[in-house]
């Protein structure tokens, strides 16, 4: 249900919104594999799971091009 209210949100948002969200999730994915290389990181599933954020908003951003 988590997941819904996500992409619920994602959705409501505007183009910009979405491509700023979008900077944002790449960003803190590079920091967590900065960290996580240099065994900074206790949750690595964190990871996992900021590359599906950025799956989500890409898809939002397709849909609403389409």
């Amino acid at each position: 249900m988590k997941i819904n209210k996500y992409v619920e949100d994602l959705r409501a948002k505007s183009a910009t919104e979405l491509n700023d969200e979008l900077v944002a999730a790449k960003k803190e994915l590079f920091n967590l594999r900065f960290q996580n290389a240099t065994n900074q990181l206790d949750n690595t599933s964190r990871i996992k799971e900021v590359r599906k954020n950025i799956a989500r908003i890409l898809t939002v951003i397709e849909q609403k091009n389409a």
